[in-house]
């Protein structure tokens, strides 16, 4: 039985997260992790929990395998097919409980994104329509999604088949602007070369999260470049980028003005010393603590305070524990090289994978010596 104490702003024990389908399989692992208990999955991907202590939510091993969470600070079981009014008795409850705690704005989606049945996204944009005529008028000043302040707190409201449920929470805590995590883009754009192009746009939509991310005209090293998905993404940013893979870019890729391709192994490429690159992008197949190597050592020619986007790839580790294992020892050999880390989470356009961000921190003088700084 869900109380409404359990409900309570100040001291949320409910919280809606999101997990990967990819993941389901480690649910009760997760879960342990959490210290929770789950009550209902009211949408695909989603659990509602009962969690004791918030922290577990961003600070426990499970963290980086939830995609999206929410602290449950109202809700309305339901069926809003059937209830006549919905969108207006929903919209006149968000005012009456939220309109005086200054949230920034109010986001809405569907509890069931990947559905190709557009009606909760529907239900959803007329509800958000609709409630915001009822909040104060700075509310409506935010767009779109990702002019939010990623410190400062939103309303976000969940619906689908059994109803309504939303939150206050920054989008930073949430791990994305959009209800549910990050937008959608799509991977069939026509002329796309493949859907990393997808991955890497989503990569530099959660990076805006954590910090300012590159300006036009920055210079990208990508390593595991071929064919070229991610870096025609990159092209299209107007960034210059390095792309290094021992197989060649797609065709459609010649002679695009700001690329530089070598056909080269990337444990054979040695870039001029003198050179500097404002972010590096590896999307490398295999083992993810070799990747890193490759990362750590090309990261000497990256700029202070640059970037890194690395895919995690989990290749042979089946097991939550082997998964845990590997990522962390990947984000330890990272920190002990001085790139520190930013975000460590799964997209939506990740497989069996991880995304981590990174940046290139100044070392610190401890007792009139320079050490690297850690996570």
């Amino acid at each position: 039985m869900i109380t409404e104490a359990e409900s309570n702003h100040a001291f949320p024990t409910l919280w809606l997260v999101r997990l990967p389908q990819v993941f389901a399989g480690f649910e009760a692992e997760i879960l342990r992790d959490l210290d929770a208990k789950c009550l209902k999955k009211p949408g695909r991907d989603y659990l509602l929990i009962r969690l004791e202590d918030p922290s577990r939510i961003h600070d426990s091993a499970a963290a980086k395998f939830l995609r999206w969470n929410l602290p449950v600070h109202h809700m309305w079981p339901c069926r809003p097919r059937e209830t006549d009014g919905f969108i207006e008795k929903a919209a006149q409850t968000l005012r009456r409980k939220f309109g005086g705690a200054s949230p920034q704005t109010l986001m809405a989606g569907p509890l069931d994104t990947g559905s190709p049945n557009r009606y909760f996204k529907t239900l959803a944009s007329n509800l958000r329509g609709r409630a915001l005529q009822l909040f104060p008028p700075e509310c409506s000043l935010i767009r779109d999604a990702e002019s939010q302040d990623g410190s400062r707190e939103t309303l976000f409201v969940l619906v689908g088949e059994e109803g309504l449920f939303c939150g206050m929470q920054s989008p930073l805590a949430c791990n994305g602007y959009h209800p549910g995590g990050t937008r959608h883009i799509r991977q069939s754009a026509p002329g796309a070369i493949s859907r990393a192009g997808a991955k890497a746009a989503e990569a530099l939509h959660h990076l805006a999260l954590h910090r300012t991310v590159p300006e036009s005209g920055a210079h990208w090293l990508e390593l595991g470049a071929s064919p070229g998905g991610m870096t025609a993404e990159l092209l299209a940013r107007g960034y210059r980028v390095t792309a290094v893979d021992r197989a060649p870019l797609d065709p459609r890729l010649n002679r695009a003005d700001g690329l530089h391709e070598v056909c080269r192994d990337v444990a054979d490429f040695m870039p001029d010393p003198a050179t500097r690159y404002d972010a590096i992008l590896c999307d490398m197949n295999g083992d993810a603590r070799a990747s890193m190597q490759h990362v750590i050592r090309l990261a000497g020619n990256l700029r202070e305070n640059g970037i890194v986007i690395f895919t995690l790839k989990l290749p042979g580790a089946d097991i939550y524990q082997e998964i845990n294992d590997l990522a962390d020892e990947v984000v330890k050999q990272a920190a002990a090289a001085g790139l520190s880390k930013l975000a460590l989470t799964h997209l939506s356009y990740n497989r069996h994978e991880f995304t981590l961000i990174a940046e290139k921190r100044r070392p610190a003088a401890v007792g009139g010596r320079r050490v690297n700084q850690t996570a």
